[in-house]
């Protein structure tokens, strides 16, 4: 075989060498190392990362899915009767999913700036949009880490099916790559750790807590249901929740649409916030 024809293939197909490479200039090594780094960053202290968000949820659902769940009748989603822990699964890993999400990039990024050795990664000829991405994805992938594990201790107290794992698959990815986005237009902002800290617990959780996790949408009345369809939170335990069950209060093809966009949006701006340095530079 001729030097020409090396990087093919007796049957016509590409060579594990020029794969390689196609990878290679899809992920250039500088994303590739500044991923690692920040996946290595949680995996390496998992009683800080997965510990703390496996006991919180062991205590819902002692609480609200136990002890409260057997004074609550069933919710009637799509023709079916659910019992209140299953209702509550879709809302609680939606919660752990997202606020780990968030929780890293934003923190990943302030740290960075506090300690200074972002500038490293700022100085490297790594384009803007590959350093945004590497703290998103790496974030995103915390997210659902934790939300696999809050599903699993769900299954500890409840059987749950998975009707649509398409769907469920697809809210997951939009909700965790969206508040990790979230997150790094955080850490930029943020002055000092008290900020962080308003974000996550005045701000973030709030929303979900109204986002009818612990509750049906149809308990609300005229205006309380009105005001509810302006939280996001809502559309996205709603998804969750038909990845699960099959059945959503709300559309969720629109909401899948309306969050991918969305994220998309965020990402961007993010990107723009590192062309133009905010909160990187003085």
């Amino acid at each position: 075989m001729s030097g020409d024809d090396s990087s093919v293939a007796s049957d016509g197909g590409v060579t594990a060498g020029e794969s390689t490479a196609g990878l290679g200039r899809l992920f250039p090594t500088g994303f590739r190392t500044l991923f690692h780094r920040e996946v290595l960053r949680f995996l390496r202290r998992p009683r800080n990362t997965f510990l703390p968000p496996a006991i919180t949820n062991v205590l819902y659902f002692s609480v609200f899915g136990v002890i409260l769940g057997g004074r609550i009748d069933s919710f009637a989603l799509g023709g079916r009767e659910i019992e209140y822990i299953a209702f509550i699964l879709p809302g609680l890993i939606v919660l752990g999913a997202i606020s780990n999400a968030f929780e890293n990039s934003s923190f990943s990024i302030f740290h960075g700036r506090w300690n200074e050795y972002i500038h490293e990664v700022l100085t490297s000829p790594l384009p803007y949009s590959s350093m945004v991405l590497a703290y998103i994805l790496s974030s995103a992938l915390r997210g659902l880490i934790v939300g696999v594990i809050i599903g699993l201790i769900g299954l500890l107290f409840t059987s749950v099916p998975v009707s649509r794992p398409l769907y469920l698959g697809a809210f997951m990815l939009v909700i965790c790559l969206l508040f990790a986005s979230f997150g790094v237009v955080g850490g930029l902002w943020a002055r000092d750790f008290d900020y962080l800290t308003v974000l996550n617990q005045f701000i973030l959780r709030p929303l979900v807590f109204f986002g009818g996790v612990f509750y049906s949408l149809d308990a609300l009345d005229g205006l309380a249901y009105t005001v509810s369809l302006l939280n996001p939170m809502v559309y996205m335990v709603n998804g969750v929740r038909f990845g699960f069950f099959g059945a959503a209060e709300l559309p969720p093809n629109e909401s899948l649409v309306v969050l991918s966009v969305l994220t998309l949006a965020v990402v961007a701006l993010n990107v723009e916030l590192f062309r133009r340095g905010y909160g990187l530079v003085d």
